[in-house]
C-alpha cells in the first residue's frame, strides 16, 4: 500500500467524527509514524508503507475513531509557540489559556518592563503557562505547584526540552510547599487555571475530554468554584501588597469569580473576554 491509499483510508475512517480535521489528522498521524514532515506525504504520496507502519496507523486511526485525542496520540501539542510534550493523566493545553498567559505578559510588561519579577502558576499541568512566561520573561522567577506526579514529571521534561533554567516545580496542595516566613508575601503574581468544570456537566463534555482527559483537572465542586475559593483566600498570604491574582474561568463564571475575589478583599478586579465574546480571565489586586 502507499501512503496515499493509506492516508484515503484513514479520511474515510475519520469522516463522521465530531469535532475532527480528518485531512489533516491523517496527515499528522502518518507523518508522525513515519517520522516524516507533513510535506513529505505530498511529494511522495507514491511511496510504499511498510506493513509495520500500516498497522501502527490503523490502530491509532480506531483509537481516535474512539475518542481518544489526537493530542495523546501524536505525543504533542502547539502552545504559545512552544511544542509540549503531552501525555494521559495531563489536561492538554488549548488555545483559550493563550489569551490568559497573553494578559499576564500584557501586565508584566507594563508594571515590570525587563526587571525581575516572582510568579506562583498553581496546578501546572504540562506546564504550559508556566513555561510560556519563563520562555517569554528571560528574568523571571517562575515557581509552580501540583498535586500530582504526572504533571510535575511532564513539566520538568518540558522544562528540559525547551532549555529553560529558570521555573522551580514543587509537589503539594496548593500553598502548602511555601509555608514559612521566606515565602510570605514572595510573589508578584499568582496564576491558575484551575479545575473548573461543575460537576454536573460531565454528560455535556465531548467524549474525547470527558471520556479521556483526568478528572481531577476538569471539575471544580458542585457548582465549578471550589478552587477559586480556595485559592483566592489562601494566596493573600502569599502575594505582595498589589500583587496580581489572575484566573482562567468558565465562559459563565466572570461574575462569580469577581464575587468571590471582590469578598476576599481583592480590588481591581477585571474580566476579560474571548474572541468569542465568552469570559476567560478573571484577575485582581491584592
Amino acid at each position: 500500500m502507499v501512503i496515499d491509499q493509506l492516508l484515503n483510508e484513514g479520511i474515510e475512517n475519520l469522516r463522521n467524527i465530531q469535532y475532527s480535521n480528518p485531512q489533516l489528522e491523517v496527515r499528522l498521524i502518518l507523518s508522525r509514524l513515519l517520522e516524516v514532515d507533513k510535506s513529505y506525504l505530498y511529494a511522495y504520496g507514491d511511496r510504499e508503507v511498510s506493513e509495520q507502519i500500516i498497522q501502527e496507523f490503523r490502530s491509532w486511526i480506531q483509537k481516535r475513531v474512539a475518542g481518544y485525542p489526537l493530542q495523546y496520540l501524536l505525543g504533542t501539542q502547539e502552545f504559545m509557540g512552544m511544542e509540549l510534550e503531552v501525555s494521559e493523566g495531563v489536561l492538554i493545553p488549548r488555545g483559550d489559556t493563550e489569551i490568559l498567559v497573553e494578559y499576564l505578559l500584557d501586565y508584566i510588561r507594563e508594571n515590570f518592563g525587563d526587571d525581575e519579577f516572582t510568579l506562583l502558576d498553581i496546578g501546572i499541568g504540562s506546564g504550559a503557562i508556566s513555561l510560556a512566561i519563563a520562555k517569554l520573561c528571560p528574568k523571571s522567577k517562575v515557581y509552580g505547584v501540583d498535586f500530582y506526579d504526572k504533571p510535575l514529571a511532564l513539566a520538568k521534561r518540558n522544562m528540559e526540552r525547551l532549555g529553560l533554567h529558570n521555573a522551580t516545580y514543587f509537589k503539594g496542595d496548593l500553598f502548602s510547599p511555601f509555608e514559612g516566613e521566606h515565602w510570605s508575601e514572595y510573589f508578584n503574581i499568582v496564576v491558575s487555571n484551575p479545575p473548573y468544570i461543575p460537576e454536573g456537566d460531565k454528560k455535556e463534555l465531548q467524549s474525547e475530554v470527558g471520556g479521556f482527559e483526568p478528572e481531577t483537572a476538569l471539575f471544580g465542586g458542585k457548582d465549578g468554584l471550589d478552587f477559586y475559593r480556595r485559592i483566592t483566600q489562601e494566596s493573600k498570604g502569599y502575594l505582595k501588597k498589589r500583587g496580581l491574582l489572575a484566573y482562567e474561568i468558565g465562559h459563565d463564571q466572570g461574575d462569580a469569580v469577581s464575587e468571590i475575589m471582590r469578598k476576599e478583599g481583592f480590588g481591581d478586579v477585571i474580566v476579560k473576554d474571548d474572541l468569542e465574546s465568552r469570559n476567560r480571565v478573571v484577575a485582581g489586586k491584592a
